[in-house]
């Protein structure tokens, strides 16, 4: 069981590290491990397919909340090639966290992302 479990979190890891990447370079690295070639991204206000615009997405949502990071809450619950859990958008200095929401995931026989589905929980007045 817990080789599943690994397999689940393992890609959820790999998927914040994409989210959390300052620098253009890292994220495209980052996206790259974490996303198959043809892999898509979709939630309310983005639909991206392919490494290039899933990094252009990330780098948006970056610059739109400088200081901030993505942190998983709570545990990555998975079965067969699909796993779903929840998020929130941190501020580093305050510790506030004005955006959260849940994700599903998609992966392919080796662990990496084929399609995410993403749905915003709380995000901020005015947003």
């Amino acid at each position: 069981m817990s080789t599943h479990t690994d397999r689940y979190e393992n890609a959820v890891a790999r998927y914040f590290e994409a989210w959390n990447a300052a620098e253009p370079e890292a994220r495209a690295k980052a996206v790259a491990a974490a996303w198959t070639p043809d892999g898509r991204y979709t939630d309310p206000l983005a639909d991206a397919a392919g490494h290039e615009r899933i990094g252009a997405v990330i780098a948006a949502a970056r610059e739109q909340f400088p200081g901030f990071a993505f942190r998983l809450t709570g545990g990555v619950d998975g079965h067969h090639d699909t796993a779903r859990f929840s998020w929130e958008l941190v501020n580093g200095t305050d510790g506030s966290a004005p955006v959260a929401g849940s994700d599903v995931i998609t992966l392919d026989a080796e662990g990496r992302i084929r399609s995410v589905l993403g749905f915003l929980d709380r995000v901020p007045q005015g947003a």
